[in-house]
């Protein structure tokens, strides 16, 4: 029994030193104690530079799905007022519970039950879209869902269609959209499909 654990251990030892010459002396020992001849060199092969930089770079692309921070091009999209930056910092990837939409008065950032922020990551899950805000606007009631999937996200042929509004923010993407005032909880507005994209 404690010869089969020398012999695992020696195994162990070969495979998993990182020195050539601490790996010969482990083998030349494990060969006296089994009785093989001591002739014979294990050669032992480490992971390459090029499997950690490949490595490296999967979990970089993993890591840019499941964290996506907001590009240059979704704040250029916007109008200036129309979305403000979040105050604080805050864990990476973390989505509002509850999600809450707003008027322009209502801060924007990480909503929570004791932080009352209207969400500004909000993303449709039906068709896909980021949700478009314009504050101090609200929709026309002319609009319609052909107007929404034509022109989304394009800030300047959707306000064609938006009336200026104090203390309301325009929310929208292609196949819904809404005006709101007040502070209200995503989950009173049922057949809307947005959810938090995270933080």
């Amino acid at each position: 029994m404690a010869d089969d654990l020398d012999e695992l251990l020696d195994e162990v030892e070969l495979r998993f030193c990182r020195g050539g010459s601490t790996a010969a002396g482990a083998g030349r020992e494990g060969d006296e104690r089994t009785g093989k001849s001591p002739g014979k060199e294990v050669k032992i092969s480490s992971p390459s530079v090029e499997t950690f930089q490949e490595e490296d770079d999967l979990n970089d692309l993993i890591n840019d799905i499941f964290y996506d921070e907001p590009s240059v091009s979704d704040h250029s999209m916007s109008s200036p007022g129309a979305v403000t930056n979040c105050v604080g910092q805050r864990a990476k990837g973390t989505k509002c519970s509850p999600v809450y939409l707003g008027g322009s008065s209502a801060p924007l950032g990480l909503g929570t039950n004791t932080s009352y922020r209207t969400c500004d990551q909000l993303r449709c899950t039906s068709c896909d879209f980021r949700v478009v805000m314009l504050d101090d606007y609200e929709w026309n009631k002319s609009c319609d869902y052909l107007f929404f999937r034509n022109n989304i996200p394009d800030i300047n042929k959707l306000k064609t269609k938006a009336l200026r509004k104090r203390g309301v923010r325009a929310y929208a993407c292609q196949c819904s959209w809404r005006s709101i005032q007040n502070l209200t909880d995503l989950k009173e507005e049922q057949q809307l499909r947005w959810v938090c994209g995270k933080h």
